[in-house]
C-alpha cells in the first residue's frame, strides 16, 4: 500500500513516520510531498532512517512533484500550513487588536487560516481524484479540520477529518483508570475543536463520573478551566473550549505575550538542525513539544480500520446525516465512529443537552458560512462568517476584523488581489 503525505516536509512528519514504522507493517511506500525542497530533503532522509531503525520493510520516498506523490496512492494524508508559521503568528495576533481571541483554529484567526487553506486542499484533492488509486481516501489533518473536511465533502471527495483530541483523552483517562487505552471507548461529541467527553466506557460501564469525582481539579487544570465549569457540564470539554468559556481572560493573557506560533517556529528551527544529523534515527524528545500528541496512533488506527474493515471505534469528522438532530444533515461533526472499509459511521449516543447543543449549532452555522467564504471568496462572505461567529458577533468588530483579515492575507487570497 502506498500512502502519500501532502505537507510531508513539516517538522512534525517524523511523529507520523514513527507511528507507521512501529505499528503499520502494511505500508509498502510512504511518500512525503512538499514544495519546500530544502526542508523536505532533511525531513525525508530522517524519515527513511526511522523506518530503517525499526526494520520496516517499506520504503520512504520524497518529492516536490505533487502528481508523482499522489500517483497510485491508496491513502492521501493532508497536513498543510499555507503561509507557514508567519501566517499562523498573524492569525494569533491581529484579532487581539479588537479584543478578540487570537487563535489558528477559531475566531477570526481560524477563519483566516480556512480562507488560505481550503482552496489549496481542494486543488490537491482534485489531483488525487485523477491520480490516486481507485477508492483512495483523503485523510485531512489540516486545521481547521471541520471546515476543510466539509469543503472536501461538498466537492464530492472521499474524505475523513482527523484530530488527535479524542485519542489524547482516551490515553489520559486510561492512565487514570489503570487500564489499557484500547479498553476505553469515549462518547466524544461536537465539532472539531469544540468537543466534549460525555462518557468513558470500560467493559460497558461509564467510568467518567468516577474520574470527575476523583480527578476534578486535575482535569480542570489540564483544560485550563475553572473546576465549576466541568462540574456544571458534568463532562470534560476539550482544551479549546477555554476560548469560549474564558474568552476575555485568555485575551488579557495573550496581549503582548509570545504566541504559540512564535514558540513553534523556535522549536522547528531546533528540530531541523537535529534531523540533519545523519546519525539520528529516532524521533527526538523535543518533538513532543511541537504539538499533536498521539497523531500518529490516531492516523494508523483510522487507516488500519479503513483497510481491514474491523469496525473499531475512532474519532472522526463526518457528515451529520441526522446524528445530531439539531444540525442540518450536511454539517460536519466530530464524534466517535465505527470504521470499516466503507468509512466511518457515528455510533449511537444519548441526546445532547442545551449546554452543548446551543454552542454546537451556533458554531456549525459559522462553519457553513466559512466554507462559502473560502470556496467563493468576497469581502461580504468573510463579514457574514465573522458576524455569525459567537466570539465575534458584533457588527463593528466584524467589520473591522474583516478588513484586517483580508489585508493580512492578500498574498494568499486570489480574489482579494
Amino acid at each position: 500500500m502506498k500512502i502519500a503525505v501532502v505537507g510531508g516536509g513539516s517538522t512534525y512528519t517524523p511523529e507520523l513516520v514513527d507511528g507507521f514504522a512501529r505499528l503499520f507493517p502494511d505500508v509498502g511506500e510512504l511518500v512525503l510531498v512538499d514544495p519546500a525542497r530544502e526542508r523536505l530533503d532533511v525531513v525525508g532522509a530522517f524519515a527513511a532512517r526511522i523506518f530503517n531503525h525499526y526494520g520496516h520493510s517499506g520504503k520512504v520516498t520524497w518529492t516536490d512533484e505533487l502528481d508523482a506523490g499522489l500517483s497510485d496512492a491508496s491513502m492521501v494524508i493532508v497536513q498543510l500550513r499555507v503561509g507557514g508559521q508567519r501566517a499562523r503568528i498573524s492569525d494569533e495576533t491581529f484579532p487581539l487588536e479588537y479584543g478578540r481571541i487570537g487563535q489558528e483554529t477559531t475566531g477570526a484567526g481560524g477563519l483566516a487560516k480556512a480562507l488560505r487553506t481550503v482552496p489549496v486542499v481542494l486543488k490537491v484533492a482534485d489531483r488525487a481524484a485523477r491520480l490516486a488509486a481507485p477508492g483512495a481516501w483523503i485523510i485531512d489533518f489540516t486545521n481547521p479540520v471541520g471546515i476543510v473536511t466539509r469543503a472536501l465533502l461538498d466537492a464530492g471527495h472521499r474524505a475523513i477529518g482527523l484530530c488527535n483530541v479524542a485519542i489524547g483523552f482516551q490515553r489520559r483517562f486510561a492512565g487514570m483508570l489503570r487500564v489499557p487505552p484500547e479498553a476505553v471507548t469515549l462518547d466524544h461529541v461536537g465539532l472539531n475543536h469544540l468537543t466534549w467527553e460525555r462518557a468513558a466506557y470500560v467493559d460497558g460501564v461509564d467510568r467518567l463520573p468516577e474520574l470527575l469525582s476523583s480527578h476534578l481539579a486535575e482535569l480542570a487544570e489540564e483544560m485550563v478551566l475553572p473546576a465549576p465549569v466541568l462540574s456544571t457540564l458534568d463532562c470534560v470539554p476539550s482544551y479549546y473550549l477555554r476560548y469560549f468559556y474564558c474568552h476575555d481572560e485568555v485575551v488579557r493573557a495573550e496581549k503582548g505575550a509570545q504566541t504559540r506560533g512564535q514558540k513553534v517556529a523556535e522549536i522547528e528551527a531546533q528540530l531541523l538542525a537535529m534531523y540533519a544529523d545523519p546519525t539520528l534515527d529516532t524521533k527526538p524528545e523535543l518533538l513532543g513539544q511541537r504539538g499533536g500528541a498521539f497523531y500518529s496512533e490516531a492516523a494508523v488506527g483510522l487507516i488500519g480500520s479503513l483497510r481491514a474493515g474491523d469496525g473499531q471505534v475512532h474519532s472522526a469528522n463526518v457528515r451529520n446525516h441526522g446524528h445530531l438532530p439539531f444540525l442540518p444533515d450536511d454539517a460536519v461533526i466530530e464524534v466517535s465512529c465505527k470504521v470499516d472499509r466503507d468509512g466511518p459511521a457515528p455510533v449511537p449516543i444519548t441526546p445532547v443537552g442545551p449546554l452543548q447543543s446551543g454552542l454546537i449549532a451556533h458554531v456549525a452555522g459559522y462553519e457553513e458560512l466559512a466554507v462559502a467564504a473560502a470556496v467563493h471568496g468576497g469581502r461580504s462572505r468573510v463579514y457574514r462568517a465573522l458576524l455569525a461567529h459567537p466570539l465575534v458577533g458584533q457588527h463593528d468588530v466584524a467589520e473591522a476584523l474583516t478588513d484586517r483579515l483580508i489585508a493580512a492575507n492578500t498574498a494568499h487570497l486570489a480574489w482579494a488581489r
